[in-house]
């Protein structure tokens, strides 16, 4: 299986939060994780960035942040060159996604949970 750099916005220490659930069954499955959200923290042994930092060479982004929470990080996002971002349920976003079409980004509106369990990840 193709391990794909995947950055995860939105994370959180929340076991009950979809983002927690999400790096963890990305590393689970070997996927290198960059986690980024509003608080510090640790999830998986991935260090939760609060910043934007430059990534290379990202496959996929996954969003947990809901529309609003995702303006802030258009550009970023956009200059991370992913090959797919992913609007998980509550991220779905009609803005971003013209955005990221024009950029020649693919995205889904999916669970990137109910992605990895059936193997379509």
């Amino acid at each position: 299986m193709e391990k794909k750099k995947t950055v995860v916005f939105g994370a959180s220490v929340n076991p009950a939060r979809y983002s927690f659930l999400a790096v963890n069954k990305l590393t689970t499955f070997g996927h290198p994780v960059v986690a980024i959200g509003k608080r510090k923290g640790e999830i998986a042994k991935v260090e939760i960035e609060t910043e934007a930092k430059p990534i290379e060479n990202v496959d996929t982004v996954t969003l947990y942040l809901n529309p609003a929470n995702q303006k802030q990080y258009y550009n970023y996002i956009l200059s991370l060159h992913p090959k797919r971002i992913i609007f998980n349920p509550g991220a779905e976003n009609d803005e971003l996604i013209k955005l990221a079409n024009k950029e020649g980004i693919k995205t889904m509106e999916a669970c990137t949970l109910v992605l990895l369990s059936t193997g379509q990840y």
